[in-house]
């Protein structure tokens, strides 16, 4: 019996180990982490997605087909302070521009010294002033930001942009971008900014955008060269923004500013399937979205090879693009030929300080008003996405970053009687709505 009970034992002890090892080589072998989706990426499927308005849809990706973010690593503070905002909408995006600079940052002023721009008729631009605006008390801008004349490079600066985004809802910014060592006419060199603001978006879980500016001797061979350049520094970023396609591809997408500077031939050299140079079917395949200025430009749109096209402007009536009532019919072509859809809309428009003679083209924000209509125009046409011009281009006043009355020499318009976050406010109020439509179209 006892020689029983000590086999008994041998057994019992032999059944424990094996048990225990078997269940650490099954716990070396399983991932520690293995999320659906990488959190880097935005998988959004245009067709069938619904509109992330609210908590809920994050935690449903059978139908938003969104990853959801990772806070795992983040700090209580941050965890705390993002609680506070709504979920970003990655089908919203706003035009953001980091050209600006201050002595502080920068050694100067940047941008916030724009010249006043001579017209083009010599004897209209005699009945204008002209030369240079001079920060901080006159500067480029016919509106006074909350943060001053800011530099994009402070830090403090591109965090307090990351949450007034958040607080109006907006997922995806589309950054003003020139090929390293070159910049527009006013500015410095903006490339170098990039790695800094796409570690602040994503601590924020907004994706970034690169939006293309029609530099210097642009072409079909240096496109495919600078977004090669994006897609080998930046494409494995999680803040960059990519989305999954009908066809299953996990792609970035790149506006093209004044795309129509180049014609369609040579677009087609590096956008079509069918040349030997193409973009396509390589690892620096991307959706290319272009600018829709006049009508004739549907066509040559297409023929290029580009995959949609957006309208920029925010003043209705100035382009065929921006007008609001063409939207319908411009869906509809873009509809027949499996185009995406993105019109931009903006609280209002007024470049005068930059532009002293171009008072035609001033559009009155009317308290919000003016915003809400071109968003209610917007969400009529069954947009893919909608686009805001813009978050902080303040020389053409369609900025709905936070501004301030500001007194002095220089007068400056303001928002008052509203408060300084009312056109962030108004983002998100239709952030929400857009959310809700996009549920039922798909219902």
């Amino acid at each position: 019996m006892a020689r029983f009970r000590l086999k008994s034992c041998v057994t019992l002890v032999s059944l424990a180990l094996l048990l225990v090892i078997i269940t650490l080589v099954l716990k070396a072998l399983a991932p520690e982490d293995s999320p659906i989706d990488s959190p880097g990426e935005v998988k959004i499927n245009l067709r069938q997605a619904a509109f992330q308005n609210q908590r809920d849809f994050n935690k449903r990706p059978e139908e938003t087909k969104m990853s959801d973010p990772v806070e795992s690593d983040m700090d209580t503070e941050l965890q705390s302070t993002l609680r506070k905002f709504p979920p970003p909408n990655y089908y919203l995006h706003a035009f953001y521009y980091v050209w600006y600079g201050n002595p502080t940052f920068d050694g100067k002023y940047i941008h916030w010294d724009h010249p006043q721009l001579p017209h083009w008729d010599a004897k209209v631009a005699q009945e204008y002033p002209q030369g240079r605006h001079k920060p901080p008390d006159d500067i480029g801008a016919n509106y006074y930001p909350s943060l001053g004349p800011y530099s994009s490079r402070d830090p403090s600066v591109l965090d307090a942009h990351m949450q007034q985004l958040r607080t109006a809802a907006i997922g995806v910014i589309a950054v003003s971008w020139y090929p390293p060592s070159t910049n527009d006419d006013n500015g410095e060199p903006l490339d170098e900014i990039m790695p800094s603001l796409l570690d602040v978006a994503h601590k924020y879980h907004i994706k970034v955008a690169f939006h293309i500016e029609p530099y210097k001797g642009r072409d079909e061979v240096n496109m495919f060269t600078n977004v090669k350049y994006i897609i080998d520094k930046y494409g494995e970023h999680p803040a960059f923004f990519k989305y999954r396609t009908n066809a299953g591809k996990l792609l970035p997408l790149f506006y093209v500013y004044d795309s129509y500077l180049m014609n369609s031939e040579q677009w087609a050299k590096l956008l079509k399937h069918t040349d030997s140079s193409s973009i396509r079917d390589t690892p620096y395949d991307a959706i290319f979205i272009a600018l829709l200025v006049e009508e004739k430009h549907k066509r040559e749109i297409l023929t290029a090879g580009f995959d949609g096209l957006y309208t920029y402007f925010a003043t209705n009536g100035f382009t065929y693009g921006s007008t609001q009532r063409n939207w319908a019919s411009i869906k509809a072509f873009c509809d027949d030929n499996d185009l995406i859809f993105i019109p931009s809309v903006g609280p209002g428009y007024i470049d005068t300080s930059v532009r002293p003679w171009n008072f035609k083209n001033t559009r009155n924000r009317i308290n919000g008003k003016y915003y809400e209509t071109s968003l209610s125009a917007a969400l009529e046409s069954r947009p893919d996405f909608i686009s805001i011009t813009s978050f902080n281009e303040w020389h053409e006043g369609t900025q709905i970053e936070t501004a301030i009355p500001k007194t002095g020499q220089t007068v400056y318009l303001d928002y008052l009687p509203n408060k300084p976050t009312i056109y962030l406010e108004i983002t998100r109020k239709w952030a929400a709505i857009f959310g809700g439509e996009r549920q039922r179209w798909q219902d």
